[in-house]
């Protein structure tokens, strides 16, 4: 099959389309889709120091396995107010942090840029706060304002660089582990944007892992007007080959993607308080030592760009009897490479796609950078997660099939029970084509046209001899379902409704809890009932 063709390539403006809509971004508005449902066949600087200190009642983030008491954290006063309100003119502020994740105690430079004369920093550690979904841990005081140089591209990737001195350092002194989003306010002049940072766990023993999957967020970036997909011109062909954490995020006012594809998973967990551990996809990458021990590790809504370290660590992970959830769709297709860049080690992503012979990386003799399931180096993902991605665009109803299911424990569903739009906007199916894990159930199996082509969407679960449990949802709208209410009819959250929300959030309930408690192929082995859905 043509490279260019398979799912998720050479999709250009409708593959980052989807995104937009998701996350709200009006960059990306009038932008026409380009079909992507192929179907799925085996292929075989000086700076100050920021800050007046903690709000009170900030405590200190504790190191190891069991020294973070997220019902204790969550126990404290949330502040709703965290959400940007007044983002004003484009550009009118907006910064990066030159460092994706920090221990707990350690500093990052901020790079700011701003039309304002003065600002401000606030940092909100992101989690459930009594539905709050934040509390404030420290504000800067006010900082001077200046607007940075324009970015460079680079000529031979098309990667978009900010080369912006460090406007001011942030200590993390007394910050708790977590999800962070910090607010930039513009003063004497109408702007707010944020920067996520994730201050990370030392160690996943005995917790659940949660991992941003911030190689993804940069891929979609197109800040400076190019990302993984395509350039100013719309088009696949001025795609950036390569791109890097030096630079702002333009989804979702600076927030990359985590609000609309991990934010809701994040409260949820951190309000049954599942003893978490944080981390990002670039430090699985760097040290496999995050997932040694862990009870669980969680893949959230979109969380596509994987290099071969991150999934070695995952596959080594489950083998020595970890659980792993995959809470999205189209999860560990692209292998890509982790750089540095000027600021520091893994700030560039490379991802060549269907040009990896151009990649210099590639003729020096590293893997190339496409598709985990096409040569050359195949190695598709179904071997790790269970399903394989089959395409999008799609949008329809999801099916229950195994009702009895212990997943489904507490929902009253029953077989042939639907749920509106809980499938899409991508999706993956289990095709025994390709390297399946064996036993795997399949509890939901729902019937899709993509691009005119049939085919079915399944949620599936399977278990290994290490003892380990591992779920796909199959859907990209799982995570962003667990905030649905209403009748759906205002459109919002691609019209799910108060019954999709109500149904993923007791499945992922039992999910959590169940996976929290050690391996879960010991308790709930699975049971093979592929032929039973597919016939044959």
């Amino acid at each position: 099959m043509d490279q260019e063709h398979i799912p998720g390539d050479g999709e250009g403006a409708g593959r980052r389309r989807f995104l937009a809509i998701a996350t709200g971004a009006a960059t990306a508005a009038g932008l026409g889709a380009v079909a992507g449902c192929a179907g799925g066949t085996p292929d075989g600087a000086a700076g100050t120091t920021a800050g007046k200190g903690p709000t009170p009642g900030a405590t200190a983030g504790q190191g190891g396995p069991a020294g973070f008491d997220v019902k204790a954290e969550n126990a404290k006063p949330g502040h709703a107010d965290w959400h940007v309100t007044k983002a004003g003119p484009a550009r009118a502020i907006e910064g990066f942090a030159d460092k994706v994740s920090v221990l707990p105690g350690e500093s990052f430079g901020l790079h700011v840029s701003t039309t304002a004369p003065r600002f401000t920093v606030s940092a909100y550690r992101m989690g459930w706060y009594g539905g709050a979904r934040a509390r404030l841990v420290w504000r800067s005081e006010a900082l001077p304002g200046v607007r940075q140089p324009e970015h460079t591209v680079d000529s031979a990737t098309r990667m978009v660089r900010a080369r912006w001195p460090r406007t001011t350092t942030v200590d993390t002194k007394d910050w708790p582990e977590g999800c962070y989003l910090l607010r930039l306010d513009a003063q004497g002049g109408e702007g707010q944007r944020f920067v996520p940072v994730t201050v990370r766990s030392a160690a996943g023993a005995g917790r659940t892992v949660v991992v941003n999957a911030v190689a993804t967020w940069q891929a979609y970036n197109r800040w400076g007007g190019y990302g993984s997909y395509d350039g100013p011109t719309g088009g696949y062909a001025t795609r950036s080959l390569a791109v890097t954490f030096d630079r702002p995020y333009e989804y979702d006012d600076g927030a990359g993607l985590f609000l609309v594809y991990e934010a809701p998973l994040l409260a949820l967990a951190e309000r049954l308080g599942i003893p978490l551990a944080y981390a990002t996809t670039t430090d699985v990458a760097r040290e496999k030592r995050l997932l040694e021990g862990a009870a669980a590790v969680l893949s959230l809504g979109h969380d596509e760009y994987w290099s071969p370290e991150q999934r070695a660590h995952f596959t080594a992970a489950r083998d020595a009897g970890t659980n792993i959830a995959i809470l999205g769709a189209n999860c560990c297709f692209r292998r890509i490479r982790l750089e540095p860049s000027d600021l520091g080690p893994d700030r560039t992503v490379v991802c060549y796609k269907s040009a990896y012979d151009q990649d210099p990386g590639f003729k020096r003799g590293q893997p190339a950078t496409v598709d985990f399931r096409s040569a050359p180096g195949a190695d598709p993902e179904s071997s790790l997660l269970g399903v394989i991605y089959d395409g999008y665009p799609v949008d329809a109803p999801y099916v229950v099939t195994h009702p009895d299911h212990w997943l489904f424990e507490g929902t009253g569903v029953k077989a042939g029970d639907r749920f509106a739009h809980l499938v899409g906007v991508e999706y993956d199916k289990v095709d025994t084509g390709f390297p399946t894990p064996r036993p795997i159930e399949i509890l939901a199996h729902s019937p899709v046209v993509c691009e005119g082509r049939p085919s079915h969407q399944d949620t599936a679960y399977y278990t290994t001899p290490s003892g380990a449990g591992v779920f796909a949802t199959g859907t990209m709208r799982w995570v962003e379902a667990l905030d649905a209410s209403g009748d759906g009819r205002s459109g919002s959250r691609h019209g799910l409704d108060a019954k999709a929300g109500a149904l993923t959030t007791r499945v992922t309930e039992n999910l959590l809890r169940a996976f929290a408690a050690g391996p879960a192929g010991r308790t709930h082995p699975a049971q093979d009932n592929v032929k039973a859905v597919y016939g044959g």
